[in-house]
């Protein structure tokens, strides 16, 4: 009888021998998913960190923008007024010729701006005590009266026909304008700072940073 019975385990034993493998089979096949899974993880890492170095190249472009004074400023389509920031007679100046300018071509900043500083050192000019009136064109950079003519041809009826004024010898047109330099401050007066424009004059000006 113990010898019928020997195959019969032998049999059960191959049997679990067999449902072990299968099992076997089935964990494998769970860490393969895991494994899978893991992957799609890793790659969302990834996809994530993708978003961050854009961010990265936009804020470098920013900080590019905002330390160049002159990234808005466009002489040739829009000539700068560069004027003395402390000067009564010269902030009145820059009011009439914003008002005898309805087509907006001019852009203005006080000499003493990074604006008008980078727009002198582009040109060769003095950046310190400059003691002139400039006109920064598509031309070049213009100063005393050779300036105050150009800007006077582009503006309204009848202030462009000042634009004749440029055949008397330009001795003496700077001669008229150093004696009017020379004594505006005791004159007209002077700020103690380069004073906020009205919101209306504001908006012409090619110095964003005031407030």
């Amino acid at each position: 009888m113990s010898d019928e019975h020997k195959p019969s385990e032998n049999s059960a034993v191959a049997d679990g021998i067999a449902d072990g493998d299968g099992d076997g089979e089935g964990s494998d096949d769970a860490s393969a998913d895991s494994d899978a899974l893991g992957d799609g993880s890793d790659d969302a890492s990834v996809d994530s960190d993708a978003p961050g170095d854009g961010s990265d190249d936009g804020d470098a472009t920013s900080d590019s923008d905002a330390a160049d004074p002159l990234a808005d400023v466009d002489p040739e389509r829009h000539p700068v007024v560069l004027f003395d920031g402390v000067c009564n007679l010269c902030h009145g100046a820059i009011r009439f010729l914003v008002r005898h300018d309805t087509a907006g071509v001019f852009r203005f900043a006080p000499l003493e701006s990074p604006v008008g500083r980078a727009l002198l050192a582009e040109h060769g000019l003095p950046t310190e005590s400059h003691d002139s009136f400039v006109l920064v064109d598509g031309d070049g950079a213009h100063e005393r009266s050779t300036a105050a003519l150009r800007v006077a041809r582009r503006l309204d009826s009848p202030w462009d026909l000042a634009w004749a004024l440029r055949v008397v010898p330009r001795r003496l047109r700077d001669g008229a304008y150093d004696l009017v330099a020379t004594y505006r401050y005791r004159v007209f007066g002077r700020r103690d700072e380069c004073a906020i424009p009205e919101p209306e004059i504001r908006e012409r000006f090619a110095e964003r940073a005031l407030e």
